[in-house]
């Protein structure tokens, strides 16, 4: 039997979420994103659950979605696709629990967009952050056009997106993107113990600040359906296609705005 795509361990009050793909470096796939979209919310009602710690396995948080998966394709696939991936954001910004991310190792592409949609970041020293998204001829989801500005300023998030760069844990750190910076290895301890203080707080309080954070200034939701509806434009593109082939023959993309 295939192993899960997610697991989920419950240390007290305090529930442990991990991808669990590292043959693919837990990149997201069709199954992953449904599969912690269904984590999160179980967590989100699970009465016995205060505060929720997303991670990754076999040293790597997220790197990014499965461009093995990803073709060009008209919007009427595109658009499903996109929406379980929000599906995933709109559980973490919607739920009662507040979030809290551990990451080691690479979080590119969409495995910004999941930390930075966390309600708190800690990283390892050595981890490596980049956007990515261009880098096959698309502009980002899962929320990262509401959470990364939200993080480190607009002026700052559209640099990162327009010319992407590798920060590691520190760098991040400095420019917002990171709340905290532990040695490697230690993330997710620390994390569990962030989050086990946390539950201590009173949940109903947590839950109203988990309501007003996402009202603070335009209702972050909105971007999800824009988001949809981008990705569905980008997806039957022939830069797209161009980005993906690049990809595999590790050459640098020729893209020409068809």
């Amino acid at each position: 039997m295939a192993e899960p795509t997610i697991l989920t361990e419950d240390r007290g009050p305090v529930r442990v979420v991990t991808l669990n793909r590292p043959e693919r470096r837990n990149a997201i796939d069709l199954v992953l994103r449904v599969e912690l979209a269904e984590a999160l919310e179980r967590a989100s009602d699970d009465s016995a659950v205060r505060v929720v710690v997303l991670t990754g396995s076999g040293g790597t948080f997220c790197s990014g979605g499965d461009i093995s998966t990803m073709k060009r394709q008209g919007a009427d696939e595109t658009i499903p696709r996109a929406q379980a991936a929000q599906r995933v954001v709109r559980a973490i910004w919607g739920g009662e629990k507040p979030v809290l991310a551990a990451v080691e190792g690479a979080a590119f592409g969409a495995g910004v967009s999941l930390a930075s949609a966390c309600d708190r970041v800690v990283a390892a020293a050595d981890a490596v952050f980049s956007t990515a998204f261009t880098g096959v001829g698309l502009a980002g989801d899962m929320g990262l056009f509401s959470s990364l500005p939200a993080r480190v300023g607009p002026a700052a998030a559209r640099q990162l997106m327009l010319l992407p760069q590798r920060l590691d844990g520190t760098r991040a750190h400095e420019v917002g993107l990171v709340d905290e910076v532990v040695p490697p290895g230690t993330s997710l301890d620390r994390a569990v113990a962030d989050a086990e203080r946390i539950a201590t707080a009173p949940p109903l309080a947590l839950r109203e600040m988990k309501r007003l954070w996402r009202r603070w200034a335009a209702d972050p939701f909105d971007v999800l359906d824009l988001e949809v509806e981008s990705q569905a434009r980008l997806f039957d593109t022939s830069d797209f296609a161009e980005g993906v082939e690049a990809f595999y023959a590790k050459r640098t993309p020729n893209f020409t705005g068809h």
